[in-house]
């Protein structure tokens, strides 16, 4: 009888698909049509691959078919494939959420705005007293938000933070002049 499938970690995937892209942009730049060459058998296994994961997503019911694209090797290559049951704005919008209490820890918040077009587009503050070191509006924290924004969601071209809102306090006016109207004599 044959060993069980040794399965892969998910710090080992992680690992594997950072030395593939690594591979794949040398040959990518490799002159040459041997590069070419290289390249055409990594395509059509994924597009074999990718229409046996089609396959599979076909014959799923809908509680299944949550499960695979909830894991997140396997939600990626739903994406990859135009397979994910998930529009794009809730997948980016999910992303968000996740990133939001360790945002929060340092002192900011993240609140996401929606997308606009093909560009997805999130509030990011700092919070209040917090001066630069909290990081809550860092670059740090923007670019996190966008690398996991357009993980997520890749079909979505660009990540923008909005401008915190700020609320201009009320004008005073006072009790007695409201409901009382000013004769012309008054006025001079």
């Amino acid at each position: 009888m044959a060993d069980a499938a040794v399965r892969l970690t998910d710090p080992a995937v992680e690992a594997r698909l950072a030395r593939l892209d690594e591979v794949l942009a040398g040959l990518e730049s490799a002159p040459g049509p041997a590069a070419r060459e290289a390249l055409e058998p990594v395509l059509l296994l994924t597009e074999v691959y990718g229409e046996a994961l089609a396959r599979i997503v076909d014959l799923a019911d809908e509680r299944l078919g949550e499960r695979l694209a909830a894991d997140e090797l396997l939600g990626h290559l739903l994406v990859l494939h135009s397979l994910h049951p998930e529009p794009a704005e809730r997948r980016a919008e999910r992303a968000v959420e996740k990133l939001r209490p360790a945002v929060r820890e340092r002192g900011g918040d993240l609140e996401w705005a929606g997308v606009e077009g093909q560009v997805a587009r999130v509030r990011v503050s700092s919070g209040g007293g917090c001066g630069s070191g909290c990081g809550g509006g860092s670059a740090d924290v923007t670019e996190a938000v966008r690398a996991a924004v357009l993980a997520a969601a890749p079909e979505l071209t660009a990540v923008e933070p909005v401008a915190e809102e700020r609320r201009a306090a009320p004008a005073f006016v006072p009790l007695g002049s409201i409901g009382r109207r000013v004769t012309a004599q008054e006025a001079r």
